[in-house]
């Protein structure tokens, strides 16, 4: 196996050598791994790769050689969770009955249609088509399907296909102090770099020092101000919803940025830019910032990120109070349309695979207003949105 894993790494064009697989081999018969599956990956990746940008075939080829590999020696119970039991009248319908389910006719029609139900519902209703209820395929309620609904009433997302949601969601803050899986994020951040010494003088200046010494004939000390990044960054990053798949690499992001960048700052949205934003998700409700006041307070020469899925009704980017969660006075369009006016220099990251962009209408309506500045969170795509940013 082992003998296997390493023409593998030379077949996936990794430079690994010889010398570097014996050394696996005797830090293995010194029992360094500890006979667990995530210390020999970690102690097979230091002996075997020696620069950065391998770690992701190396990590492709660990995958592919030891699929199954699994040193657990209970065997995992079953139970079938008390939630699935409350849920049993959850109705699942197969993909020809959702074909021939229709919307209701666009969002204005959607919402006089909830209205006129508000106003003639007098009793619950389940697995109808019509009612506000549950496991049914009306536009209205939970647990059930219809292509374009308001969800009421439900413990989550199922579908994602919700135009509007008439509850409550709690969101989670990134965790900025995540240990990074790979350093390929940092490096691909090291092109917007661009350094300069401002501030205090508070730094020794060797050389400086040594010249005003000699030029003197006695100690001259001299102090400059620290080298520091001069880039200013402003990102926003989508959080809730469908960008819960995508926590661990936003949170990978968010820990780049935060020690790469001295003069940075965040905010977070959900699905789409509107007129106020927040700082700690279980205050979004309390503690809102108005986004003009952003537009106003960070100048036009920071470089701005926006992090995001993308994936939400088209009508949260295109209607007055197409918003999910409240009634937003103006479209998402107009507020990304003043973002980018501002700031010269924007781009957009998305987690989601690129070679899925073009069957969710809502991304290509994003990339068009970002004049086609979207990039898919990779480090081909990372490298893509900062030489944009650095131009």
């Amino acid at each position: 196996m082992f003998i296997t894993f390493f023409t593998e790494l030379k077949s996936a064009g990794v430079p690994v050598s010889l010398r570097e697989y014996l050394t696996l081999m005797e830090a293995l018969e010194r029992d360094l791994a500890e006979r667990r599956v995530e210390d020999f990956y970690h102690l097979a990746r230091v002996c075997l790769v020696k620069d950065e940008k391998f770690l992701d075939r190396f990590d492709q080829v660990f995958g592919h050689v030891f699929r199954g590999l699994d040193l657990m020696s209970e065997a995992a119970e079953a139970e079938i969770p008390e939630e699935w039991l409350r849920k049993l009248a959850e109705r699942f319908l197969t993909d020809e009955e959702k074909a021939k389910i229709e919307a209701l006719g666009g969002f204005d029609k959607l919402m006089e249609t909830l209205k006129q139900r508000l106003e003639e519902q007098k009793s619950r209703h389940q697995g109808g088509n019509k009612w506000i209820g549950t496991a049914g395929t009306s536009p209205f309620g939970a647990y059930g399907y219809n292509p374009e609904g308001v969800r009421i009433g439900q413990d989550g997302s199922r579908h994602r296909r919700a135009v509007k949601v008439w509850d409550k969601r709690e969101f989670k803050d990134l965790d900025g102090s995540v240990e990074l899986g790979t350093r390929n994020i940092k490096v691909a951040l090291k092109r917007l770099r661009r350094f300069a010494r401002t501030g205090a003088a508070d730094e020794l200046d060797l050389d400086g020092t040594i010249q005003a010494t000699a030029e003197r004939g006695y100690l001259d000390v001299k102090l400059r101000p620290e080298r520091r990044n001069a880039v200013k960054l402003l990102v926003f990053f989508d959080v809730g919803g469908s960008m819960d798949d995508h926590v661990r690499v936003c949170e990978e992001l968010f820990a780049a940025v935060r020690s790469e960048f001295k003069t940075m700052e965040w905010f977070y949205f959900h699905n789409c830019l509107y007129d106020f934003v927040w700082k700690r998700n279980d205050r979004r409700h309390s503690e809102k910032i108005e986004t003009m006041s952003v537009l106003h307070k960070y100048p036009s020469d920071y470089k701005v990120i926006f992090v995001g899925d993308a994936s939400m009704s088209p009508y949260e980017i295109s209607e007055k109070g197409g918003a999910v969660e409240y009634y937003n006075e103006e479209p998402g369009a107009t507020w990304i349309g003043r973002v980018t006016t501002v700031y010269p220099k924007v781009a957009w990251l998305n987690p989601m695979a690129e070679d899925w962009w073009g069957h969710t209408r809502s991304i290509g309506m994003m990339k068009r207003l970002m004049s086609d500045r979207m990039y898919p969170m990779t480090l081909e795509g990372l490298d893509r949105a900062a030489r944009a940013l650095a131009r």
